[in-house]
């Protein structure tokens, strides 16, 4: 979950929500891949945070702090199971969609190298089946990399609006760089709940908008996940919009 606080108590957008508002995102670029490698790619966005625990059940604290508020996803240990997850969902869906889930991965999870065996051998496999892959699918390694880029800027802008990171007073943020070698930057000149500018501008329209739902919750503690998942399954839902404009 991303969990942020306001006055009320929290607003909480599950992750898969945020992969949804990342696709949207890419979709709106020009499409820089064949039909099937395009559609793939997208695919691989709106999905690249799916499998995530399972923590609805009775008793269980995955959700929550230590202090008993919902736990955003930064305060969660890597999980190798749904790591695991997230790829062995990709290969049903091809070796192209199973590439890019598996660069995401070695780029989440590369720097944790080190810390045990079992890490270690799960990492070296992305490594091995990313060569394998190419190899089949003929892909030079630097034409997988600018694929994946646009997976990685799409996940980075997503984050940046959910998680409200938005810098106050009209100050720019860099997004990441897109899959030319472009540095992109966001900033809201005008302030809060006005247009977000974006330069250079990648998308194919002079202005889109984009949207993600959020749970919101008044209750700011809870006794365990049961009681926690069933705040969020009664919780009203409220859409949060974004219009993004050239610079």
């Amino acid at each position: 979950m991303i969990v942020n606080y306001t006055a009320a108590g929290w607003e909480i957008i599950y992750q898969q929500a945020h992969a949804l508002l990342a696709a949207q995102l890419a979709y709106a670029w020009p499409p820089t891949l064949p039909p099937d490698r395009w559609v793939g790619l997208l695919a691989a966005i709106a999905q690249h945070d799916d499998e995530q625990a399972a923590w609805q059940g009775r008793g269980g604290h995955y959700g929550l702090t230590p202090a008993g508020a919902p736990a955003n996803f930064t305060h969660k240990e890597f999980s190798l199971e749904q790591a695991a997850g997230v790829l062995a969902a990709a290969r049903f869906q091809g070796r192209w969609r199973s590439l890019l889930t598996s660069l995401h991965l070695s780029c989440l999870y590369e720097n944790l190298r080190g810390q045990n065996k079992e890490i270690d051998g799960f990492l070296d496999e992305l490594r091995t089946r990313q060569q394998q892959w190419r190899r089949e699918l003929k892909l030079a390694k630097k034409e997988a990399d600018q694929a994946y880029t646009l997976l990685h800027w799409a996940d980075r802008l997503s984050l940046i609006l959910c998680r409200h990171e938005i810098p106050e007073m009209g100050r720019a943020v860099e997004i990441h760089r897109g899959p030319d070698g472009t540095v992109h930057t966001l900033a809201q000149p005008d302030g809060e709940g006005t247009p977000v500018v974006i330069k250079p501008w990648p998308f194919q329209a002079a202005e889109i908008e984009v949207s993600v739902e959020a749970s919101m919750l008044t209750q700011l503690q809870f006794k365990d996940d049961a009681e926690l998942a069933a705040a969020l399954r009664n919780a009203p839902v409220e859409t949060r919009r974004w219009v993004l404009r050239r610079g």
